[in-house]
């Protein structure tokens, strides 16, 4: 039990341990535990590099498997940004940031390992249509198949509603679907934009301006749509008035996938259990801001319905590993069986850096304001409602 205790307060400690240590990285990580764990943990240097896995495109083996994906370390190169790492693996910017504490996001430096999250747990709801976990910022779609093949899910980073825009929860569908949309602009946002001093049009023609991007698809929830975005850097981030932002790519493939009349489920789930193969793996992340729910009360229930819903009881100490892993919040599932810090980075594969250079994309300087801008105009927006309240 002792032994246990330390290894939990390890896990809890990871994230502290990185932000402390400054520029220290992964493998520094991996060594202090091989030294106090005497861990059979490869060196990252000598791991073969491989393929990463497809970012999107996921196939369930069994009604029982709920974990897709696997946990994938790149190494950075001088120019490398975990934007640029974000887009490229298929991730969303605070999914990204929250794997890797202490790193620098701007100037991760070079050869800098990275953790990417590309390992996800699929949301304990019918697998059908779209989903959206705004807690998770991720979409799954489940596309039909034919009977006797297996299922597939695709799953996608996206941008939600800021605090005072949320996203709305539950069960709706798609009733429309367009390319290259007019933008019409609710007259609440219009007033917010008039008051924050950046006044906008009643209706915004489609192009380079428009911020729904070139391809909509519209909810029956009266004002909500999934769309593309013409600022890709904010996808991942609560950063929209309510609607649902993907990558230019990834919503251009969904929208020829998904027919009108197709359920759109909307949930809040920041903590998640699943299977694979066999084993329970838990996925935690940071709750929502605005949250009604504590994130206590929701871990709770979920551990209270455990034995309903997964097919392996919990061992002793489980639970308090889960605790642990939930307090951390970086979002990457965590085999429950294996009670320390090491188990999600030493079956972590390295992958090649595919990140290409783009002439066109907007320069460091330039990605870094548009982020910091979205972060901005949410916070002024912040402010005006606590003024009008």
């Amino acid at each position: 039990m002792i032994k246990q205790r330390l290894i939990t307060r390890n896990v809890l400690a990871l994230p502290a341990l990185l932000v402390l240590c400054g520029c220290a990285t992964i493998e520094d990580f991996l060594d202090t535990l091989r030294r106090e764990q005497a861990a059979p943990i490869a060196p990252l240097a000598e791991r073969p590099v491989v393929k990463p896995v497809l970012p999107n495109h996921f196939v369930l083996g069994s009604a029982e498997q709920s974990v897709i994906g696997v946990p994938q370390i790149v190494f950075t190169r001088d120019a490398d940004t975990l934007s640029d790492l974000a887009r490229t693996y298929g991730l969303g910017y605070d999914e990204l940031i929250a794997a890797n504490p202490g790193i620098d996001p701007w100037l991760p430096g070079t050869k800098t390992p990275v953790l990417l999250p590309t390992q996800y747990v699929v949301p304990d709801v019918p697998r059908e249509g779209v989903v959206l976990n705004i807690a998770s910022k991720r979409l799954f779609y489940f596309p039909e198949v034919p009977e006797g093949q297996p299922q597939v899910v695709k799953t996608y980073p996206i941008g939600i509603g800021r605090v005072g825009w949320e996203t709305p929860l539950g069960t709706t569908k798609v009733v429309a679907k367009a390319r290259d949309p007019h933008w019409y602009v609710p007259a609440s946002v219009r007033r917010e934009h008039r008051e924050l001093g950046d006044p906008l049009p009643a209706v915004v023609p489609p192009g380079p301006d428009n911020p729904l991007g070139t391809h909509v698809l519209k909810l029956e929830m009266p004002g909500y749509l999934i769309h593309g975005t013409n600022q890709p850097y904010g996808v991942g981030m609560r950063v929209s008035h309510g609607c649902v932002r993907l990558y230019p790519e990834n919503i251009e493939f969904l929208y020829e996938l998904v027919e009108i009349g197709e359920t759109v489920t909307i949930i809040n789930e920041p903590f998640l259990l699943g299977q694979l193969n066999g084993d329970t793996f838990f996925e935690g992340h940071s709750p929502l801001e605005d949250d009604v729910i504590s994130a206590d009360e929701r871990l709770e229930t979920l551990l209270e319905t455990h034995a309903e819903h997964i097919t392996t009881g919990f061992a002793k100490g489980d639970k308090d590993h889960v605790r642990a892993i939930a307090s951390v919040a970086n979002g990457v599932p965590a085999l429950i069986a294996r009670h320390d810090a090491d188990e999600v980075l030493a079956r972590a594969q390295v992958v090649e850096n595919i990140v290409e250079d783009n002439p066109d994309a907007p320069t460091l300087s330039e990605v870094r304001e548009m982020i910091d801008e979205a972060n901005r105009e949410a916070d002024l927006a912040q402010e005006a409602d606590a003024e009008q309240m």
